[in-house]
Parts: structure tokens; sequence; C-alpha cells
């Protein structure tokens, strides 16, 4: 029967990774398999990729043919390489020696690769993460200066609505401290002129006392003369 190497589908809607298998191709894509080879999840960067090479290498020996995307996964892991210089090895074109060599050179420079390859992409996400802080950090200095904006505007306004309640607290205690001056002197005036009257009217009183005293000492003095004169006469 005709035997391929394929993906089967597994995992949740929108995160799906795949099962690396053997399968008869006439087989449902998610149906029933021969034997798993590893799995593959391209959701990650890099892609995740874990394979059993040498079970893989096996099935691609015995005849199995990969879809294009396992065939892509397969050469990217070296597979379908050390095929290549088995069939080499087998029709005597080279040594095992020679070709296990050449698979591990280029398994060195291809780890160095995919190493390059991952810390490029990290330095990309690191760089993508630190342009993202220095934004929000742009935008949250822009909101601070602006909400400090608003609340010197606020103050300032605050400040011109108590100027004015000052203006007419401090004009309205001078008009009350005017007017307890103008009443203080007000009474002080009508002290000083009942004081005056009061002067006033004692003097007169004194006067006319002073008058009676006198009209009446005349009229003793009359009356004695009077009383003498009329001794005379007798």
């Amino acid at each position: 029967m005709p035997v391929k190497i394929r993906l089967t589908r597994r995992g949740r809607k929108k995160q799906p990774f795949y099962h690396i298998v053997v399968a008869d191709s006439r087989a449902p894509r998610d149906g029933k398999y021969i034997e798993k080879l590893g799995m593959y999840d391209p959701t990650t960067k890099p892609a995740t990729i874990d394979l059993d090479f040498d079970k893989a290498l096996d099935w691609v020996q015995k005849g199995a043919q990969p879809t294009d995307t396992c065939r892509a996964i397969l050469s990217y892991k070296g597979v379908m390489l050390k095929k290549h210089l088995q069939e080499g090895v087998r029709k005597n074109a080279l040594t095992q020696e020679e070709a296990d060599k050449k698979f591990n050179d280029w398994l060195t420079d291809k780890e160095q690769k995919i190493r390059a390859e991952r810390e490029a992409e990290l330095n990309k996400l690191k760089k993508a993460e630190e342009e993202q802080l220095e934004a929000e950090k742009k935008v949250n200095e822009e909101r601070a200066e602006e909400l400090a904006k608003r609340n010197a505007e606020q103050a300032q306004e605050e400040k011109a609505e108590e100027q004015p309640a000052e203006s007419a607290e401090e004009g309205g205690q001078k008009a009350e401290d005017t007017g307890e001056s103008a009443g203080e002197e007000q009474a002080e005036a009508q002290a000083k002129a009942k004081e005056e009257s009061e002067t006033q009217a004692e003097e007169k009183k004194e006067e006319s006392e002073a008058s009676a005293e006198e009209q009446a000492g005349g009229q003793k003095e009359e009356d004695a003369g009077g009383q003498e004169d009329s001794e005379k006469k007798e």
C-alpha cells in the first residue's frame, strides 16, 4: 500500500500543532496512522520541531513519500541529506566516514544558523518590547504633563475666583471698620456735646444762684436801712 509521511492536526481552535505521522495515503488527514515520528508546532518563533531522526530516516529509506510540508521539515532536520549520503555510500561513491563527516559538518553549520536565527528573533522581540515600553513611557509622560497642566489651570481658576471673594470680604471688613470708627466718633461727639451742655447748665445754675444770693443780700440791706430810719424817726 502507498505510505506517506504527513501531518495530522491537533490542538484547539486558532492554536494548532501537528503530529508527524506515517499513514496510509487513503486514510483521512486526522484519522488512523501507522506510526508517530514527532511533533511540529508552527505557532512558536521559530517553529518547534521534535522529530525521531532514526525512525524518519528508516521510513524514508523504505520508500515512504513525505508531503511538501513534511519534506521541508525532514530537510530542515537533515533526514533527506542523510538519505542522500547513505545512497552514495551504498553505491560506493564515498565512504561511511566521509558521509558522516559531511553530515556532521552540515549539522554543525545548521545548528549555528538556527542559533543565530533564534538569537535574531529574540533580539527582535526584545527590541519590539523596548520600543513598546518606550512608547508607553512617552504616552504616560504626555498624560502626566497634560494632567499637571490641567491641574495648574484649575488652580489658577480657583485662585481667580477666590480673589474677588477676598476683595469683597476685605471691602466689607473695611466698610465695617469705617462704620465702627464713624460710630465711635459720633458717640464721642455726642458725649462731648452732652458734657458741654451739662457744664453750661451747671454754670448757668451757679450764675442764677449767685444772682439770687446777691438779690437776697440787697433786700436785706434795704430792710435793715428802712428799720434804722424808722427808729430814728421815733
